[in-house]
């Protein structure tokens, strides 16, 4: 059956994260280019969207001479492209589109979006109203270059990702049945939204209606372009089973295919380069904590950090200060811990008093201010991280062996305090912790692992569930991967599985540590693209073929006509 398996000719995939650096959806698209590049050879096309306050994009290199003919041709339509190379592995053909103009339709496109597929669009506000011009925007591309470059003989494939490309889809299925469309939700707008409101997810999950806790959570307009994507479109994907399960109950349409997330490993450098960039960021993480704090660690000293987006349950930060806490309070260590929160908030500037040590060079023996903080913020008194830590009076003041720093800033390269990469700086970390409660994938921890740094993470992460199913058993920290245990109730019994955790890791010889960092990264190889890439022919295949029953049962039908 494989080999009779049907492949695109053509491939457009849609997102608002395409050159737009935002969340975890830019990292699953940016390392699969690669491989979509080298299967596809310039026959993939991304669509992301283009902003009128932003004249270079750093992550796009604009080429005018690609398909001048069609820009010039939608142009008198009134749909502006740029053309040109995503500027990661692979360089795949990209397009930005304007889609401002179509705020003046906005109205007219809804009631037409109602009277087809009963999408509710009359509660829109905020990022629904932008994201769908930009979707709708998105549609016409595809529909413009199909109409002018190909045909039906072409095997052509729509993919869009999350609700915000849900019009689009929509739009082409409507407009273009000869096009398959594929629809990827790498978690639900209900099921996250559920989560972060505090509501126990998991345990109510088959008894929740989706349709009734977007109104209840006023999510009604989002939830409802999902929803009806989902139905509509040729082929339905999530990235994980546990993300499978909650598609299935709270959209009422189960998947027709996982697609877990890979990754590319070529941005993980070799011997002997890797270990001089770790090297250099343990000597970086060092220089600024012992400046910040007036503290002399050196480097035997445990360093251990959380990521990701800014989603304080979700992603179980408020576990990962809980774990901090209890450690600092009386456990056994026998190392002192720096604790890391690298996760972007609403940043004012880089900290003076903390550049001007760290350019001075001289060690003082007292903190500065607020030593917790390397960044100082917009919204200080209102932070929920600030806020738990001040709670527990955790000021990195005293003799205590734990300290946690909060970087609230996006580490690529210009912050202003490490001045160096994500990438670059995890290197250096000797352990990472991602204790999340929704966590449809989970790309933090696999990155981790594929630069050899063994982590902590839970089986409400769709990578947690996919580290076990690898082992056949519940992942330990000497394979790489500690995978705890987590309900919507046990939230103390994780953090003292963690504590312990650490507590073992921290205690371990050299050659123990060494062994459980070869492990990980091993484990990391079998996440590659290339070995990932199979389900998405999966996906491509099962796409193709539902468009083509329906072209030709459509042609049938013409022909009784």
């Amino acid at each position: 059956m494989t080999k009779n398996r049907l492949f695109p000719d053509y491939i457009f995939e849609s997102s608002w994260e395409v050159c737009n650096k935002v969340g975890g959806i830019y990292t699953v698209l940016s390392t699969q280019a690669k491989t979509l590049q080298n299967v596809m050879q310039d026959h993939v096309f991304f669509i992301g969207p283009q902003f009128s306050n932003q004249s270079v994009n750093p992550c796009f290199q604009e080429d005018d001479s690609l398909f001048s003919s069609w820009k010039e041709e939608i142009a008198k339509q009134g749909l502006h492209v740029k053309t040109g190379r995503w500027l990661v592995p692979g360089e795949p053909i990209t397009f930005l589109v304007d889609f401002q103009s179509y705020f003046e339709i906005k109205n007219q496109l809804y009631g037409r979006l109602w009277n087809l597929f009963r999408v509710d669009s009359l509660h829109s506000y905020g990022d629904y109203d932008e994201a769908s011009m930009f979707s709708y925007a998105s549609g016409l591309v595809v529909e413009t270059f199909y109409k002018f470059y190909l045909n039906e003989k072409d095997k052509v494939v729509f993919h869009g990702n999350e609700w915000m490309s849900g019009f689009g889809l929509l739009y082409i299925h409507y407009k273009v049945p000869s096009i398959a469309t594929l629809f990827t939700t790498h978690a639900t707008s209900i099921g996250r939204s559920i989560a972060g409101n505090n509501k126990p997810l998991y345990a109510y999950l088959s008894n929740y209606n989706g349709d009734q806790m977007a109104t209840e959570l006023n999510i009604q307009s989002k939830h409802s372009v999902e929803k009806q994507t989902a139905k509509y479109v040729d082929c339905f994907t999530t990235v994980s089973d546990i993300t499978a399960r909650e598609c299935k109950e709270l959209l009422d349409k189960p998947v027709d295919v996982v697609l877990p997330n890979g990754f590319e490993d070529g941005f993980v450098p070799s011997d002997p380069l890797f270990t001089t960039k770790r090297d250099a960021a343990r000597k970086k993480i060092l220089d600024v904590a012992n400046a910040l704090l007036g503290t002399s660690f050196d480097n035997q000293t445990l360093i251990i950090s959380t990521s990701g987006r800014y989603e304080f349950r979700n992603k179980g930060i408020d576990e990962f200060i809980e774990v901090m806490n209890r450690l600092r309070k009386g456990s056994e260590l026998s190392r002192p811990i720096l604790a890391f929160i690298d996760v972007p908030d609403w940043v004012s500037e880089p900290r003076k008093d903390l550049i001007d040590r760290l350019k001075g060079g001289r060690k003082e023996k007292f903190p500065l201010e607020k030593p917790y903080l390397t960044h100082w913020l917009h919204n200080m008194d209102d932070d929920r991280i600030i806020g738990m830590m001040n709670y527990l009076n955790f000021h990195n003041i005293g003799n205590d062996q734990v300290k946690l720093i909060f970087v609230p800033c996006y580490l690529n390269g210009h912050d202003g305090i490490f001045n160096m990469t994500y990438y670059d700086l995890i290197l250096g970390n000797d352990l990472c912790i991602y204790p999340s409660y929704y966590e449809p994938w989970g790309y933090t921890p696999l990155e981790s692992i594929a630069f050899k740094v063994p982590c902590i993470t839970t089986d409400l992460a769709g990578f947690g569930l996919w580290v076990n199913k690898e082992l056949g058993r519940y992942g330990e920290i000497e394979d790489g991967v500690k995978v705890v245990h987590r309900t919507d109730f046990n939230y103390f019994d994780v953090a003292d599985s963690i504590m312990n955790t650490v507590q073992k890791y921290s205690q371990m010889t050299k050659s123990q540590v060494n062994s459980c960092r070869r492990k990980a990264g091993k484990l990391s190889q079998k996440a590659l693209w290339s070995r990932f890439f199979a389900y998405y022919r999966e996906a491509y295949d099962f796409a193709l073929r539902k468009a083509q029953d329906r072209n030709e049962t459509r042609s049938d039908w013409d022909l009784r006509i």
